[in-house]
């Protein structure tokens, strides 16, 4: 991280909010904004305390932490502490796919620790871009992650990737696994952006599944669809659709934006263009 950013950035971080649960400000805001840390991740790796201060400095009041990144280096106790200190919450996680079949116990565990209400598989392993009994056996495995997770008082979530609703052998995956998972026991994260660079439609899905959506990410695209951008820059319609989320005040909503060419200085854009935001 440059040190001319860092100080922009941390100049502010003193005067922080007080935590509160996700509310609406005015019944037209988002009270609470998230950060996913794949956002920042190349800061994250050269000093993760430090750039969690500046996400903290620009406004956010959340995070998402990469259990898949391990942490960047750091154990569930330090992760606490820091978070503690900073004045940040991590409401959930994304967890790669295979822990769901290790220590799965010792996970959740790990998930109370930190203070995750979620933990969430990002994408799936190679083997169900062109097979469906792959996707079959993920969805069982959730179904038994799931209750196991519920059980602990975590809730066990799918993030969409862009593939997840092309079509494999005229099935459209991400249907099959939704039709296939018990809605009681395995939830969703809907990344808009993700779902439109795929040629999927945000707002179907979640008219469709409504309940089953419990975070989403915030993100913009380029018009031709190809990958995402600054909030504000491309053609998403962000506005309307968060004005169509129920209950949207308990949903963790994260800002992500993959590939910025300065991470924090993107972060920081799109913290701005979301707390201005008016649904």
């Amino acid at each position: 991280m440059q040190r001319r950013t860092f100080v922009q950035l941390f100049g502010g971080a003193l005067a922080a909010h007080p935590l509160r649960a996700f509310a609406l400000a005015g019944g037209a805001h988002l009270d609470r904004i998230g950060l996913e840390l794949y956002s920042v991740r190349a800061a994250m790796r050269r000093d993760p305390e430090r750039t969690l201060a500046a996400v903290r400095a620009i406004g956010y009041t959340d995070v998402e932490l990469l259990w898949s990144f391990g942490n960047f280096g750091r154990t569930p106790t330090q992760v606490r502490d820091t978070l503690r200190t900073l004045g940040l919450r991590a409401p959930s996680a994304h967890i790669a796919p295979e822990l769901l079949l290790g220590d799965w116990r010792r996970a959740l565990d790990d998930a109370t620790l930190i203070g995750h209400e979620l933990l969430i598989v990002p994408s799936l392993p190679d083997e169900t871009l062109h097979s469906l009994d792959a996707w079959k056996r993920w969805a069982d495995r959730f179904n038994s992650a799931g209750t196991l997770a519920r059980a602990s008082g975590v809730r066990l979530a799918l993030h969409n990737e862009p593939d997840h609703v092309k079509p494999v052998d005229g099935v459209v995956p991400y249907d099959l696994f939704l039709e296939r998972t018990d809605p009681a026991i395995v939830w969703l994260q809907l990344d808009v952006g993700n779902m439109t660079v795929g040629g999927g439609d945000p707002f179907a899905y979640l008219a469709k599944h409504r309940a089953r959506y419990v975070s989403f990410h915030l993100k913009d695209v380029v018009a031709d669809r190809s990958h995402d951008t600054d909030l504000g820059a491309g053609v998403f319609d962000l506005r309307r659709f968060l004005g169509q989320v129920t209950d949207i005040g308990t949903k963790p909503c994260y800002v992500e934006q993959e590939s910025p060419a300065d991470e924090l200085v993107a972060a920081k854009h799109n913290w701005e263009y979301v707390k201005a935001l008016e649904f």
